[in-house]
């Protein structure tokens, strides 16, 4: 849990009348996904449903990046990694961890826009998926890396990832875990605009204030109808994520992964 002592994982603050911004506040470490900042994103979502002045929302991050994804230390760690737990655990703790945020964002009637200061990897290119419009800065970069990891999207990316940019590319990014620059997204469709990294907010407020501008309730009703028309069955995605990532994180190459990357060398994987 998070200390007194230490600042919030997500801050959620209002601008004018209509405008939220909610920030993954964990620069230092790259604004992981751990439990405090699900916890703390899936609240502030829960906020924007229960505030009816908000029309729309940006979702960005401090520092230097957008989100890194998982917590790649915790992952490791022998006494709290996923990788440590049984098949069955593994499957509770995506189902009552990440996994609450593709659907708590999928539920959510306000629109959210991904203001992408920096990297969006693995779980954190996901999170940006799960917003309706991406406006990425200069710098950003998009990668759907767990392969690398010798793990799959336990969070939903396989179902999200393909809606946005089509198959194909979907396939060799999360086949690859290759990264894209920003104007490599925007030529896929993953962003709809790149900016510099200076004006990244100045643009999204101007979004935000155009869609703010429209009817309120014409416009969660639009959303919503966007995202069940898009959707199909997401239910299905995450509960087939949630078992092959248990099964993932008990094989010999997600652990070697693991290691190749604390050890700073090449992995050697051998398809255990």
């Amino acid at each position: 849990m998070t200390s007194e002592a230490e600042p919030p994982p997500v801050l959620f603050s209002r601008e004018g009348e209509h405008l939220a911004v909610i920030t993954l506040n964990r620069p230092e470490s790259r604004n992981p996904l751990d439990l405090d900042t699900q916890d703390a994103l899936i609240a502030a979502v829960a906020r924007l449903e229960a505030e009816p002045g908000i029309r729309v929302a940006i979702l960005t991050g401090a520092g230097s990046a957008f989100s890194s994804g998982g917590n790649v230390r915790r992952m490791s760690a022998a006494a709290s990694g996923p990788a440590e737990r049984t098949p069955a655990e593994a499957r509770r703790y995506y189902r009552h961890g990440i996994q609450r945020i593709p659907l708590a964002l999928e539920r959510c009637e306000v629109p959210i826009i991904a203001a992408v200061n920096g990297p969006a990897v693995g779980a954190g290119l996901d999170l940006a998926c799960m917003c309706d419009i991406r406006i990425a800065a200069r710098s950003a970069r998009f990668a759907e890396s767990f392969v690398k990891l010798g793990i799959i999207p336990g969070d939903g990316g396989a179902f999200l990832l393909p809606r946005v940019v089509g198959f194909a590319r979907a396939a060799e990014m999360a086949l690859t875990g290759d990264a894209l620059s920003a104007e490599e997204a925007l030529a896929c469709g993953l962003v709809s605009r790149v900016v510099p990294d200076a004006e990244l907010m100045d643009a999204a407020r101007a979004l935000a204030a155009r869609i703010a501008a429209n009817p309120p309730q014409a416009v969660r009703m639009t959303r919503r109808l966007l995202r069940l028309a898009w959707n199909g069955s997401l239910e299905t995605v995450l509960e087939l994520s949630a078992n092959m990532q248990a099964v993932a994180h008990t094989t010999a190459d997600h652990k070697e992964a693991m290691a190749a990357l604390r050890e700073k060398r090449q992995p050697v994987f051998r398809g255990a």
